[in-house]
């Protein structure tokens, strides 16, 4: 296990990692259901539902009180996603992809926030990397269940595999002697980078074949 010499520096970068993955999930998600007409409430919940998702499956599989619940700044962090969304969805609508930016951008601070919250708490680096992929794709799937659509790491689309590539990047620059903060920025380029480039030149994993097709 690589020690933290610094536990209040990295307690604080792991609040930053969770306000920015909650304020970037939570425009995904109302993003996703403005597209679907649903109204401002319904918006904000679906924003708020996917935003706290992933990280509130991960801390109770850790066994401590989920992050949201100690720190009402992540159900104002929301409300301005849904004033960003309201203020700005004209322009988003105009941008294809803008849903998928911040889809993307909050995987990465998701992931890297999981890795670091499961390592601070003593957990081995496989168990990390495991919590970073359900902190970042988690909320993901909560919003496509939400809004009736095909969960996205059950598409061909490379999702939470991104997350896990993420995991190995920061466990292999931890191993060389970085510090935690060049080690997440290093998880958060290589999540970024595997998913636009997944989306831009169709990359996928293998399809199961042999079930029935009937």
């Amino acid at each position: 296990m690589i020690p933290y010499t610094d536990s209040a520096f990295i307690h604080t970068f792991q609040q930053v990692m969770e306000f920015l993955g909650t304020f970037a999930f939570a425009i995904s998600g109302i993003r996703h259901a403005a597209s679907r007409h649903y109204d401002w409430f319904g918006g904000y919940v679906c924003g708020f539902a996917v935003a706290i998702g992933g990280g509130t499956l991960r801390d109770v599989m850790l066994g401590v009180t989920p992050f949201w619940m100690t720190n009402a700044i992540y159900v104002v962090c929301t409300a301005l996603a849904l004033l960003f969304v309201v203020i700005f969805g004209k322009v988003m609508k105009r941008l294809d992809n803008a849903w998928l930016v911040f889809d993307t951008i909050g995987l990465a601070f998701f992931t890297v926030a999981g890795l670091q919250k499961t390592l601070a708490m003593g957990h081995p680096f496989w168990v990390a990397i495991i919590m970073g992929c359900i902190t970042g794709a988690a909320g993901g799937i909560i919003r496509d269940v939400l809004l009736n659509s095909v969960p996205v790491i059950f598409r061909k689309e490379i999702y939470a595999m991104a997350c896990v590539a993420g995991g190995l990047v920061y466990w292999l620059l931890m191993m060389v002697g970085a510090e935690p903060p060049v080690a997440a920025v290093g998880t958060f380029v290589t999540v970024c980078l595997i998913r636009y480039l997944a989306v831009r030149y169709h990359i996928s994993l293998p399809m199961l074949h042999g079930g029935d097709n009937k």
